[in-house]
């Protein structure tokens, strides 16, 4: 297959970009994510795991509780940087959740310069976001350093994958300010979004509440359609992606885009008819968003362009995750 498919390159086939998604380390990693259901056994699906957080009852209220652990490559190379991924992965956990942050609790293992650069972008994403870092702990020596992170949220009305159903919408929306960084796979558009950061992640908890977005998911480090393969497989559902229509930033070719982890980007599940206002919504930030694809129940996931169609993977051959599915843990 050798026909060019987007907009946003005029060099990459289907078969380039498939290859791409497949090989993606961070795809692959998430394999891992199945020893918690061997360890833990099936558990309430609304409560995890699954999803990008565990939803709590507390006293009448929805309470979202998730946690990160930083690549540790990462936090070697770049420890501000990982202290700023370290909140930043939990506030976007809790907005796909359909959660307003509350606080962020951190563990930081390293040396006293680690350590104090790791806190320092920790302080950085706190004052960028509007949340508070409540709690942690400290760990001073020479080894090899690690960085985690765990976020709190108030969820009136929790989006659960759980709630995504054949004949949804799929939209995906998506900060494209700013530029690639070479050396990870990471989009960091806060940089350019600066004090509309705040606001951009209250967004979904919104959406949820006018019943506009009935479940989300993050784009995290397995790639926009890595983590719509974990999105599909809880309830074994399919898409088509149009890939003419997923929104990228200029100059990024798909094969890297679709394998990045951006600073805001989300994959939002729409009932018929508030596709318009899900869009509108976020084009009032000045974000982007658009509709890619239709919830089938297919267990397929495939991408098409230019007249082209390609599949990605058959849930019934490759489980993302290894988690039972919803199906299975009911």
């Amino acid at each position: 297959m050798t026909a060019t498919v987007s907009p946003h390159t005029a060099t990459e086939s289907l078969a380039d970009i498939v290859a791409s998604v497949l090989a993606n380390p961070g795809l692959r990693s998430k394999a891992e994510i199945g020893l918690v259901g061997e360890v833990l056994g099936g558990t309430d699906w609304l409560g995890g795991p699954g999803d990008d957080g565990a939803v709590v009852d507390a006293g009448g209220t929805k309470v979202v509780g998730c946690g990160e652990a930083i690549f540790p490559a990462f936090v070697a190379a770049d420890p501000h940087g990982a202290g700023f991924a370290a909140v930043l992965t939990n506030v976007n956990d809790m907005a796909a959740m359909g959660a307003i942050p509350l606080g962020i609790v951190d563990t930081v293992v390293g040396s006293v310069e680690v350590a104090r650069a790791v806190l320092a972008g920790m302080r950085e994403a706190s004052q960028l976001y509007d949340v508070p870092i409540i709690g942690g702990h400290l760990t001073v020596h020479d080894g090899a350093p690690a960085v985690s992170a765990f976020g709190v949220g108030h969820a009136p009305v929790p989006l659960s994958v759980t709630n995504a159903a054949p004949g949804q919408s799929l939209v995906v929306a998506a900060a494209l300010d700013g530029e690639m960084r070479p050396d990870f796979p990471y989009f960091p558009a806060f940089r350019s979004r600066a004090e509309r950061c705040a606001g951009d992640v209250r967004l979904l908890a919104q959406l949820a509440a006018d019943e506009i977005v009935v479940a989300a998911k993050d784009i995290s480090m397995a790639g926009l359609l890595g983590s719509l393969a974990m999105l599909l497989e809880c309830d074994e559902l399919g898409v088509t992606v149009d890939l003419d229509a997923v929104p990228a930033p200029p100059g990024v070719p798909l094969t890297r885009w679709l394998n990045c982890f951006p600073s805001f980007g989300f994959l939002l599940c729409v009932p018929p008819g508030r596709e318009d206002a899900c869009v509108a919504a976020f084009a009032e930030r000045e974000l982007t968003a658009a509709v890619v694809g239709t919830l089938d129940d297919s267990g397929e996931l495939a991408v098409r362009a230019g007249g082209e169609r390609a599949t990605v993977l058959r849930l019934a051959d490759f489980r993302v995750t290894g988690l039972p599915t919803a199906k299975t843990a009911r």
